[in-house]
């Protein structure tokens, strides 16, 4: 996926979970964070940021807050991005564990949740339900940074798919380079960690891939270990 329009800014502080105060060209600017996690351990006052301009007039803010500098890496924190990147990974044949996919449809209905992939591959049908993730700890991707009773929600419907015959999978995309592991941050959530470990035994797939992420563009990239049991 690709971005336009891109200036750096740098960080000053959170007025709220969707609103902070970045400094562009030494002019204070409100803009959009396009996140609502806590991102505590990336949003520091002085922390160089990348920001998507709008021309939109209708925007109460001018700029959204896309990516963070992290030890001289990009990381990106756009909640959206992570399913366009699915999105376009899977159309291409580029997720090992589909292949090739006669069919991909974004935001599908299924029962009480709305999943964020629906596809059809031969007489196979199946759901993804992609989570992104931007909380790193030695190396270690972490999902959640906050509680997520809708995430724990999504993961028990996937196992109902799979009992009725669809193929299911949550697909945990770390929004940067550098991490060598994915594991639920049950310390965080334990109800979420649990629920993941009952859909692995349940025949529901998890999955984790990093990202390539520079100034313009955010690709999905490599597979990650999954350890559902934490490290």
């Amino acid at each position: 996926m690709k971005y336009t329009n891109i200036v750096h800014g740098r960080f000053e502080r959170k007025v709220n979970r969707f609103i902070a105060e970045v400094f562009i060209q030494d002019i204070k600017e409100q803009v959009h964070i396009k996140n609502t996690g806590r991102l505590t351990e990336l949003l520091q006052p002085g922390v160089e940021v990348l920001l998507e301009s709008s021309d939109n007039p209708s925007r109460k803010t001018r700029f959204s807050l896309i990516a963070v500098d992290k030890y001289g890496s990009w990381v990106n924190i756009d909640s959206q991005a992570p399913n366009r990147m699915a999105f376009e990974a899977l159309q291409a044949g580029k997720l090992a564990e589909f292949g090739v996919v006669n069919h991909v449809q974004r935001e599908v209905t299924y029962g009480d949740s709305r999943f964020d992939l629906y596809f059809e591959k031969g007489e196979e049908k199946g759901f993804i339900e992609v989570k992104g993730v931007t909380l790193e700890q030695d190396g270690v991707a972490m999902f959640p940074d906050a509680p997520t009773s809708r995430g724990s929600k999504h993961v028990l419907e996937l196992i109902k798919a799979v009992q009725e015959g669809y193929t299911a999978a949550i697909l945990f995309i770390v929004q940067m380079k550098g991490c060598h592991a994915f594991t639920p941050y049950r310390e965080m959530d334990p109800t979420f960690a649990d629920a993941l470990r009952q859909a692995s035994l349940q025949g529901v797939q998890i999955l984790a891939y990093d990202a390539v992420v520079e100034e313009e563009t955010c690709l999905l990239d490599a597979p990650l270990p999954v350890h559902i049991e934490g490290i």
